[in-house]
């Protein structure tokens, strides 16, 4: 009985800095984002990329950094499972919610596309899919992209998993052609997030931290 208190209240003190001090990705930051793509120019001189686009990358990064780093604060045991599944449950509203009817909307919707498949890979992982044979499932996935949209996704999040867990994925697998598939694209983005993940190596709460 004085372990089993020790221990809570050891896990207290633990959690604690996080409730105080860790800003998880909200609305305000995500409406930072959109009034600033939407003074952005996405059309450019033609000579190099449009400043809009280059905004849309990092756009996108921003998000997967945020997610993931609920996953690294899970695995560092600063929040608790429920936690990370609740937190990542509201980032996944903001980010999968209404966005604007009109031009900016629709480029704002394929970033939404992107992340389903990080949001997908992460509810695996959290859930302890961790591993996958990424070969075989590349595989799959290139024959369902065109016929099962859900299937596509299911396929190319237990990849997302396995890669969040460390495996290797996904540059060779994926297409350089200006028609991508759903999968090709969601492949580039298992791809940004093996590469995320290596920059969170040492990434722990700090006050403040974002």
């Amino acid at each position: 009985m004085v372990h089993e208190m020790a221990r809570k209240k050891s896990e207290a003190k633990k959690e604690e800095p996080m409730k105080l001090f860790y800003i998880f990705y909200n609305q305000e930051r995500w409406d930072n984002w959109l009034v600033s793509l939407a003074d952005a120019d996405f059309e450019g001189d033609g000579e190099e990329m449009p400043e809009g686009f280059r905004m849309l990358e990092n756009f996108s990064e921003d998000i997967t950094l945020a997610v993931l780093k609920i996953i690294k604060l899970w695995q560092n045991e600063r929040i608790t499972l429920e936690d990370a599944e609740q937190k990542l449950a509201e980032v996944e509203a903001i980010v999968m919610g209404p966005v604007p009817e009109d031009e900016l909307g629709e480029i704002v919707g394929s970033v939404q596309i992107a992340m389903m498949v990080v949001f997908a890979s992460c509810r695996n992982f959290l859930a302890g899919a961790t591993e996958a044979d990424i070969k075989a499932l590349v595989k799959e996935g290139k024959k369902a992209a065109d016929k099962d949209p859900e299937e596509t996704l299911r396929i190319a999040a237990e990849i997302g998993s396995a890669v969040i867990g460390g495996a290797a994925c996904c540059a060779r697998y994926v297409k350089d052609t200006d028609d991508p598939t759903i999968f090709d694209e969601w492949l580039a983005a298992v791809e940004k997030m093996g590469e995320a993940m290596k920059s969170l190596k040492k990434f722990d709460e700090e006050v403040g931290e974002t």
